[in-house]
């Protein structure tokens, strides 16, 4: 996935706040690996200049995302960015979540946090292919790699043609494995949107985030090999554990 620029400059009277605007940008840059070579946040004078803001701010800035973990004060040394490890999950023609996730993580959990039959709003029934208000199978759920929670998805499959969709995802725990239990053998991605925004309240809860945290949304339609659409989903991953990698 292609690095989002971080821009160098604050945008004053927006009503968010100085140091907020400045810990965003920081946070993307330690996201897009920008400090990689020095393992350090640039000092405080320097982003005071960098942004045309004083030190205090900056500082402001720092100390929220020491709240969050992502940096930490060395005393003589300046602000060392806190290594945590990311995990690759490559989007390609077959993307299939434990497959993707291969030997970066020792354990693969899923947790089918809820479940019903839903109308097709008008986006997903033209992604799907169907009439409007053509009944779904939701499942919302959340995946975790050791422990960690590292994504949160609502995804939507045709009711009349995967009626058991939900009874079998909750047995089988994958959806790949509730797919071949109803006939589905192989399927393939047909489409992927991504795009970064700030976590929701509900994400901030479900992934363990800190507020201002950033998530990848994927928005994603899935296929059987006719080419009918059997799957669309909006997947949220947590940008601080995963990356994604788009595969051609």
């Amino acid at each position: 996935m292609a690095k989002t620029a971080v821009k160098k400059t604050v945008e004053r009277q927006t009503g968010v706040a100085l140091w907020r605007q400045i810990a965003d940008r920081i946070r993307l840059a330690i996201s897009n690996g920008d400090y990689d070579t020095t393992g350090m946040v640039p000092p405080e004078t320097a982003l005071a200049h960098d942004f045309g803001v004083n030190r205090h701010t900056v500082r402001s800035a720092l100390a929220a995302l020491a709240d969050e973990g992502l940096v930490r004060a060395v005393q003589g040394r300046g602000t060392l960015i806190e290594r945590k490890e990311r995990v690759t999950y490559p989007i390609s023609r077959r993307t299939r979540f434990s497959q993707g996730l291969g030997r970066q993580v020792r354990e693969i959990g899923t947790r089918l946090l809820a479940h019903g039959q839903v109308p097709a709003s008008g986006e997903i029934a033209t992604a799907l292919g169907l009439a409007p208000s053509a009944l779904l199978v939701e499942l919302h759920t959340v995946s975790s790699g050791d422990g960690r929670p590292l994504s949160t998805s609502l995804s939507y499959f045709p009711a009349d043609r995967f009626p058991r969709m939900a009874e079998e995802y909750a047995r089988l725990g994958s959806v790949t494995k509730a797919f071949a239990a109803q006939g589905v053998y192989d399927y393939v991605r047909a489409s992927t949107e991504i795009v970064a925004r700030h976590a929701e309240a509900e994400e901030l809860t479900l992934l363990q985030l800190s507020p201002g945290a950033i998530v990848l949304e994927a928005q994603s339609v899935n296929a059987d090999l006719e080419g009918r659409p059997v799957e669309y989903s909006r997947t949220r991953f947590a940008a601080d554990r995963m990356k994604l990698r788009v595969e051609t």
